[in-house]
């Protein structure tokens, strides 16, 4: 059973599904903004949002998936590919992240997902952001969270997987940002680590 989660709230992941998670999928879903065009017209310009994951040691950052290196060096964290146009809004998801946890490097203790605009388009252009995490194995839903809607940043720090003596975690931080790419959004991800 999915859980709705709130800015700031976390979810023990085997608690959520009760049985020992192994691989976990960081999907993320949004749809272009329709506004009224010339002649009242409907239109929705395409929004390319793109999904990160930046893993970190302590406060160091060690590696990331992007859509430019879409494996970590060690392979337990990949990304399934670059959607440039949004679309899934409410169903599926429009990119994903893999993270393999029980192949993560045992000096990796967290994994902080993010979403930026490469083109610069504002969250304002942006309709029903989501991103959610799932079981892999099995498909469930572990949890959800709605990216708060509207806003002229161009960049959130969506949630961060942590590991905490032996157990994993998610915890939903919803921190808008500006930044084209992770590099960006460093120095703000800082304040969440």
């Amino acid at each position: 059973m999915s859980i709705n989660l709130s800015k700031g709230q976390e979810i023990i992941l085997d608690k959520a599904s009760n049985r020992s998670i192994r691989v976990v999928r960081m999907g993320l879903g949004w749809k272009a903004a329709q506004r009224r065009g010339l002649f009242g017209r409907l239109t929705a310009r395409e929004v390319d949002l793109d999904a990160s994951a930046v893993l970190f040691a302590g406060t160091e950052a060690v590696d990331v998936v992007f859509f430019q290196h879409l494996v970590s060096n060690d392979g337990s964290v990949r990304h399934t590919g670059d959607n440039l146009t949004g679309g899934a809004g409410q169903g599926g998801d429009d990119e994903s992240i893999l993270v393999d946890l029980q192949r993560l490097p045992v000096h990796v203790d967290q994994v902080v997902f993010t979403v930026n605009s490469f083109t610069g388009q504002t969250f304002a252009e942006v309709d029903n952001a989501f991103c959610r995490l799932l079981d892999e194995n099995t498909g469930e839903e572990l949890a959800r969270y709605t990216l708060s809607g509207g806003g002229k940043h161009t960049a959130q720090i969506m949630a961060k997987v942590d590991r905490t003596s032996g157990t994993w975690r998610m915890c939903a931080i919803g921190e808008p940002a500006n930044g084209r790419t992770f590099e960006d959004l460093l120095p703000d991800i800082a304040a969440h680590l």
